[in-house]
């Protein structure tokens, strides 16, 4: 049949359904060659081609997708509704008046998410179009990028991007690397080494890669950009030449070739199934604590009118049950209009006044606060407070939403390396044998002025000790993966290792690893080069020493260490270890520990980051095991990452302590200043590190998280083997809540003299046995609340040897606790992403450990400092403007309608409405809409400076207070007393009803629009009294909202419009003003509005004034000069914060 079993079993496999190879392998075929007869069955798989569609909509699907994610949203719904309501039965008011609002803010979104769309439609375009070079034949040919398929192989020359994911077959490099930079992709601009497939790095002409025959078997594409793998089956004889494949031999789609001529790859992920396009899904959905108030509040809105509309019908037909009033002379019902059922002219009614009072539920209000999020956050972008020169970067917002939420904050979650610190190693000091070398400070592959020579405490070591010291500099000249720059510059930015002389210098991923190369140069080792397989060193003698490498057994954060295996070239064998003291003394089998690890602890209190090198000499038949052992471990493909782990725990063992390092990561500008701040303010701040504890805790005391009187409470692994888990935790507890009765705080100077504060750590393996559900044992209790209740009587707290994902653990914990806090979490690196996606707001730190946290965050900024005036100044001023705006918004809805549902008690309950249909559809979009936009844009209650100085005033704002039941029960009350007032004002001044100079009367639309009249001026009035920051802005649009009322209202009755069937309003405004009664009733119902609210201003603050008021009271004496928020130059159109 030409087909044998295993072929056909392999058939089967991939075609039915349910097997695993189906979903997450697949099979590629290196220049769609077919494999060899008998090889395996040649099954042509369907894989998209590389078009890239970062465009939601297209022509066809952009209306109805559009208007059915528009209509998701409950407010767009239910006024939607209402407008088909108005449209099919009769209702009291034109259908123009929901549906005008309602599609003038459907058609706006529409306009503006089409024109976001068309943009990226534009950029999609420019992508796939773009020509790339691919082996066809034995030639090169030029295709667009869209064009490209699985299979096809690709060329790529130096400074051009990799159109698609592919596997690098070889370069223009004769050991088969290439440098690539992935700073499009997570922000690090350091050179990573990529390694082509052994057997094909031979290849140089297209020619020669034509004829490479291969097929390479590989997982299904996901996102991590950092997990890769497969298996590569060269066909080269009669049997194929299998090869594991990893990260390293795979080159990412948007990553660019650096300092290499030229690779070939062949394309395996193409267009949206690439690592990049699997990244450009968008986070969950945060929401803020305003929002959810805002909800809750339109809930109780919503149950309001629904009561009205009952009321109103109820009352409606205990008023007809007169006949007189049912079916007066004047107005008689039709024959089907008697025959109607009473239930349905009941829901019939009911609805038409669902229609008549729903304004109470302003649609506009959603679009007022989503332009305010979306304006304001460009303050934060702007502040040239928050600019970092160093790096030339400024705050990004990714996300509007949650602006208020930053003044909500009662957590901080914040890692140590990169984030409290620099992330800038300086190499301090080594350790060999108990002999200690300090050389003059290297930073960062620099070294530092004045740094000639070299400045050694030793005890001059025997030749027996010489050789381990020396042995102890070449295992750190050797067990990296540091690069070595020969050029003049790398981006544009100078380096040079030599002072006068050659040009070349280190680049790193890892900064320590840079430090650490660069301290050994200074003591007589310099690492020069990795060529063709060989490390060079250049020893104290001038001498150069080759190694090859043999292995790397790459660093990862669990193992917590790095080895490689090199072959000297005398033929020994040697693996080289470095790492954590925690990973590698377990590991030891000899040296001196005692002297070692004695060094290491007090360089860690200092707050130093401290390394152990340790080596193993391998025998042949050693090393054969070994190779055995990582190829067996690297081919599996299932459970490829776990045996790999068990692999090299198996290799790194039986080691010989050499010595350890000390590197200094030194504290942020204004570290210690941000985080005494954020306890003033009434933050708890939590430090969460991957560090050893005594590491951390110097760094927190550095930084002022902890005060020399701080009561440190220990939790730690050390504690719980000398004592069961179950005593520490109630022992702790005991202690924290002996003096909780009697701590006192006050609010306006920190803490008192008779406040005890607190300091807990805690490390990883301890928080593991925390978290875990409790066992049947009653005597085990709940550890978790037990550890919370201790961690709320604590100002700070630090968690030490952390991973990744028990950071996010520790957030969601406090998160879903029963108080329910506001949660900020801050970080620099890939491993501070999960808690920054936890928290309610992220944090990201544009540091040196790439761009993740920054693309996972909400708000990046350049440096912790930043941190202090985003809080305490940016969220304080978001918090006040948009708690004042929301409750403003329905203040003035419940002015503009409660007079509407008191007009029934006088009409009959006939659904007449009070206001014009032009005021009905105006009001929230013309009116009223505009000054509340501006306050809640530029409003400063207080000045910037003063919320700088005084940090405690940010505890006035926290728990939501500005949003909660009591202030929401009052603004609707005012509301209700400002419509009571000016409906019954007006009433009775109409009680004359010759209002008149010439006697004529007024009719019910001079009535409606006197009291709109006063409404408008009224709420507009209100705003005035609560606005504190004025400038010519406020005053233009303020006075200009009012003036554009009268001219509106002018011309409306002033014109006969050819396009209205009917003019009620034609004269009806200027006949109100030639009055003399109007203005005088307009003024003295305007103040009678207004005084209530002044008076309980003017005694609240009195009282009991906050410390806010308190401040605003002594504004005046304030010398301190104003600030400027809103500054508009008249050279340029740039806005400065």
């Amino acid at each position: 049949m030409g087909m044998d079993f295993s072929s056909l079993r392999t058939l089967i496999s991939r075609y039915c359904a349910g097997e695993e190879n189906c979903v997450d392998t697949r099979t590629v075929y290196i220049g769609h060659k077919e494999p060899p007869p008998g090889a395996e069955a040649f099954i042509q798989q369907r894989f998209p081609d590389n078009r890239i569609v970062s465009s939601k909509y297209t022509f066809w699907n952009f209306i109805p997708k559009n208007m059915f994610e528009q209509f998701r949203r409950v407010a767009n719904f239910y006024f939607l509704i209402i407008f088909l309501v108005q449209l099919i039965i009769d209702t009291p008011t034109s259908p123009v008046t929901s549906g005008l609002p309602l599609f003038f803010v459907i058609i706006v979104t529409a306009i503006k998410q089409g024109y976001e769309d068309w943009l990226r439609h534009k950029a999609d375009k420019a992508v796939n179009q773009c020509l790339v070079q691919v082996v066809q034949h034995g030639k090169l040919s030029r295709k667009h990028s869209r064009k490209l398929t699985v299979g096809d192989v690709v060329y790529v020359k130096e400074d051009e991007s990799f159109p698609c994911d592919l596997i690098l077959l070889s370069s223009s490099r004769d050991d088969g690397t290439c440098y690539v930079t992935t700073a499009s992709l997570d922000g690090e601009s350091s050179h990573k080494t990529y390694h082509a497939v052994q057997d094909t790095k031979a290849y140089k002409t297209e020619e020669e890669v034509n004829c490479i025959h291969a097929t390479i078997d590989c997982e299904q594409p996901q996102p991590d950009l950092y997990k890769f793998r497969g298996n590569i089956n060269i066909y080269m004889g009669n049997e194929p030449v299998s090869r594991s494949l990893a990260s390293q031999n795979l080159l990412l789609r948007g990553a660019t070739l650096k300092n290499t001529e030229y690779i070939y790859g062949v394309a395996i992920y193409t267009g949206m199934e690439t690592k990049m396009a699997l990244n450009y899904q968008s986070k969950s959905q945060k929401r803020s604590a305003v929002e959810k108030s805002m909800n809750a509040y339109l809930v109780v809105y919503l149950c309001i009118l629904i009561s009205k509309a009952v009321i109103n019908t109820a009352l409606k037909y205990v008023w007809q049950a007169d006949p007189n009033r049912d079916e007066p002379w004047y107005n008689e019902k039709t024959e089907s209009e008697r025959q109607r059922h009473v239930l349905i002219r009941a829901f019939t009614d009911f609805l038409a006044f669902m229609v008549l009072f729903n304004y109470i539920i302003p649609v506009s209000m959603y679009v007022t606060v989503e332009m305010q999020k979306f304006l304001g956050s460009y303050f934060i972008m702007w502040d040239d407070e928050m600019f970092d020169e160093e790096l030339g970067e400024r705050a990004v917002v990714n996300t509007s939403d949650l602006n208020e939420e930053l003044g909500q904050v009662e957590y901080v979650f914040t890692d140590k390396t990169g984030t409290l610190t620099e992330n800038n190693m300086e190499f301090i000091e080594c350790c060999v044998d108990g002999n200690v070398y300090v050389p003059h400070i290297i930073c960062n592959g620099q070294v530092m002025p004045g740094a000639a020579g070299i400045d050694m405490i030793d005890t001059s070591p025997g030749p027996e000790a010489r050789e381990r010291e020396e042995l102890f500099f070449r295992a750190l000249c050797l067990c990296h993966t540091v690069q070595v720059k020969e050029e003049e510059t790398v981006d544009g930015i100078k380096h040079g290792i030599h002072q006068g002389k050659s040009s070349s210098f280190y680049i790193s991923s890892s900064p320590d690893e840079v430090a650490l190369v660069e301290g050994m140069k200074r003591l007589g080792f310099t690492y020069l080069r990795l060529k063709e397989g060989q490390m060079e060193i250049l020893n104290r003698e001038d001498e150069i020493e080759r190694f090859e490498l043999l292995e790397v057994l790459t660093f990862d954060s669990v193992r917590r260490r790095m080895s490689v295996i090199v072959r000297s070239s005398t033929g020994e064998l040697y693996l080289f270890c470095k790492g954590a003291d925690s990973s590698i003394f377990p590991r030891v089998v000899s040296g001196k520990v005692e002297q070692i690890k004695a060094r290491v602890e007090r360089n860690a209190v200092e707050g130093l980051r401290t390394l152990c090198v340790a080596y193993r000499r391998l025998s042949p038949e050693q090393y054969e095991q070994v190779c055995h052992l990582l190829t067996r471990a690297k081919l599996e493909f299932q459970d490829q990452d776990k045996l790999v782990a068990e692999a090299y725990d198996l290799i790194e063992r039986d080691l010989i302590l050499l010595g350890a390092t000390a590197v200094e990561d030194r504290l942020q500008e204004k570290a210690a200043d941000t985080i005494e701040s954020l306890h003033k303010a009434g933050m708890k701040v939590w430090v969460l590190t991957g560090d050893k504890m005594e590491t951390a805790a110097a760094t927190c005391y550095a930084s002022k998280l902890f005060r020399r009187s701080t009561q440190i409470l220990e939790l730690t692994t050390k504690r719980t083997e000398e004592q069961s888990l179950h005593d520490v935790l109630f022992e702790l507890s005991r202690t924290v809540l002996r003096h909780y009765g009697s701590m006192t705080c006050d609010a306006s100077s920190g803490l008192s003299s008779e406040y005890i504060d607190y300091g807990l750590i805690i490390d990883g393996a301890t928080l593991s046995a925390v978290m875990r559900p409790s066992q049947e044992d009653s005597n085990s209790g709940n550890y978790k609340e037990i550890f919370l209740e201790i961690c709320r009587n604590c100002s700070a707290v630090l968690c030490c040897r952390m991973a990744p994902l028990q950071k996010a653990q520790i957030v969601k914990m406090i998160k879903s606790s029963k108080e329910h806090p506001i949660t900020l979490a801050v970080g620099d690196g890939a491993n501070d992403v999960s808690m920054i996606l936890e928290a309610h707001v992220g944090i990201g730190i544009m540091g040196k450990e790439g761009r993740q946290a920054v693309r996972n965050s909400d708000y990046a900024i350049p440096k912790f400092k930043h941190l202090k005036k985003m809080l305490l100044v940016h969220g304080h001023y978001y918090y006040i403007r948009i708690s004042e705006l929301v409750q403003y918004f329905f203040y003035k809805n419940v002015c503009f309608i409660f007079p509407q549902f008191l007009y029934q008690f006088f009409c009959g309950f006939s659904q007449q409405p009070l206001y014009d249909t032009a005021y009905l559809t105006l009001y929230n979009i013309s009116f009223t809409s505009l000054p509340i936009l501006l306050y809640s844009l530029m409003e400063q209650h207080i000045n910037i400076d003063i919320l700088k100085k005084e940090p405690t005033l940010y505890r006035d704002i926290a728990k939501n207070s500005l949003l909660t039941w009591p202030i929401f029960i009052y603004w609707t009350v005012l509301g209700v007393y400002d419509a009571i007032v000016m409906f019954f004002g007006v009433y009775f001044l109409f009680d004359n009803t010759t209002f008149t100079s010439n006697g004529q009367m007024f009719g019910n639309w001079t009535f409606g629009t006197l009291v709109f009249t006063v409404l408008v001026f009224t709420v507009t009035f209100k705003l005035v009294l609560d606005t504190h920051y004025w400038t010519w802005i406020n005053h233009f649009v303020i006075w200009g909202s009012l003036v554009f009322f009268v001219v509106f209202s002018l011309l409306w009755g002033g014109i006969i419009w050819p396009f209205l069937n009917y003019q009620r309003m034609y004269y009806v405004f200027m006949q109100m003003l030639s009055s003399g009664p109007a203005w005088l009733s307009i003024i003295l119902l305007i103040t009678a509005s207004l005084l209530p609210d002044v008076v309980k201003k003017v005694f609240w603050r009195a009282l009991w004034p906050t410390n806010t008021e308190r401040i605003q009271a002594k504004r005046r004496c304030l010398a301190s000069e104003p600030s400027t928020i809103f500054m508009l130059s008249q050279t340029s159109s740039r806005i400065s914060f």
